[in-house]
């Protein structure tokens, strides 16, 4: 694209008051970018069938804080006559509404493939449909690279890390779809580029490592890291899936929120393109350095035990970031120490909220029910 025509569309985006459509919006990361660009002068709609717990509590936040926020109440697989009256109303989607969990998607794989890979073909064919043609960002996962199995792995300081890679997997990496979940995302995943090149749509994919931060209502396969701040310091269990050496690159949800308004940015030369969007090889942690974390701040043991590794479970898991960094100008801010933190906060003044929605029992866990 021209310069000028560049500059043009980004002085566009300064100067208007844009409308953003969020799927998902009252999930966690949904929530925390709705938050995010209202402040910065959005009108934000949130879209949402409020179907996980948390997701009415966020939305009842959400509004208290920004009471200009609009909501829409609306399962993506069905409701198409709401999708197709958003969107002709918005400048740009973000597209978070999907199910998330591996586990969940081994029980249902159907109704996993509905809501991601044909929720996302129903916002993407009721763009296709209309005259309008707002940006589309895909909220993918790297679960889309598979298990990997091929990539020499090493025990490094108490880390299984990449043997070869000190940067992490990059965006060309092929794509091997393990389990149903990497299927339907991965799907969609396609799905999403291939309309940018068929169709002329402004998509760009979004491949995300593990965000974590406040208004994460994590559970045992559904937002680890968060799971186990409010298992820790609700004094419940928490079961270790292999050997707790496997490693991640973690991100707090406001430096995504960047990656997504840097994406915004530069449309509309990035259409079509893909971003691997995590912490990158600067900010990766452990599951057992994430329970000696817990331990230090708490002050106590963690009551825990091992069980088998889960199919497709990969033993590490490292972004490659620099293509974000080089087109999007992007990179984190928020570094693991301080986002654990900032998190750890959050849970330990929220605990009476984790228990009313059914997350944390009440009853406190016994000394002897910690394994070593």
């Amino acid at each position: 694209m021209d310069s000028t025509l560049k500059n043009d569309y980004r002085k566009k985006q300064r100067t208007m008051t844009q409308r953003l459509l969020i799927t998902g919006g009252a999930g966690f990361i949904g929530t925390n970018l709705a938050d995010y660009f209202t402040t910065r002068g959005w009108r934000v709609t949130v879209l949402d069938n409020l179907s996980r717990r948390g997701a009415v509590e966020n939305l009842q936040w959400l509004r208290e804080r920004h009471p200009t926020i609009q909501f829409a109440h609306a399962d993506i697989r069905t409701d198409l006559a709401t999708l197709s009256r958003e969107i002709a109303q918005t400048d740009a989607i973000f597209h978070f509404a999907s199910q998330v969990a591996v586990t969940t998607s081994w029980q249902n794989p159907r109704e996993d493939f509905e809501i991601n890979a044909v929720g996302t073909l129903n916002i993407l064919e009721a763009i296709r449909r209309q005259s309008v043609n707002p940006a589309l960002l895909y909220a993918s996962t790297n679960k889309v690279y598979g298990g990997m199995e091929d990539i020499a792995v090493t025990l490094q300081n108490n880390r299984h890390q990449y043997r070869d890679l000190p940067l992490g997997i990059p965006e060309s990496r092929l794509l091997d779809f393990h389990s149903p979940y990497g299927c339907s995302k991965g799907t969609s995943d396609q799905y999403v580029r291939d309309y940018a090149r068929m169709y002329g749509l402004n998509t760009v994919v979004l491949r995300q490592s593990c965000i974590y931060g406040p208004r994460q209502y994590g559970i045992t396969d559904q937002g680890w890291l968060a799971w186990f701040m409010v298992a820790a310091c609700g004094e419940q269990p928490v079961t270790i899936y292999g050997d707790g050496k496997q490693t991640r690159d973690v991100l707090y949800v406001t430096d995504l929120a960047r990656a997504y308004e840097a994406a915004l940015h530069h449309l509309p030369e990035i259409k079509g393109q893909i971003f691997n969007i995590g912490g990158g090889a600067g900010n990766i942690l452990s599951v057992l350095e994430l329970v000696a974390y817990l331990e230090q701040r708490l002050g106590r043991p963690i009551a825990h035990q091992f069980a088998d590794w889960r199919p497709g479970d990969q033993p590490c898991y490292i972004s490659d970031i620099s293509k974000a960094k080089q087109v999007l100008q992007w990179e984190p801010r928020v570094n693991t120490v301080t986002g654990l933190a900032q998190l750890f906060d959050w849970v330990q003044s929220h605990l009476d909220e984790f228990r009313q929605i059914g997350i944390l029992a009440a009853p406190a866990i016994a000394p002897a029910m910690v394994h070593s």
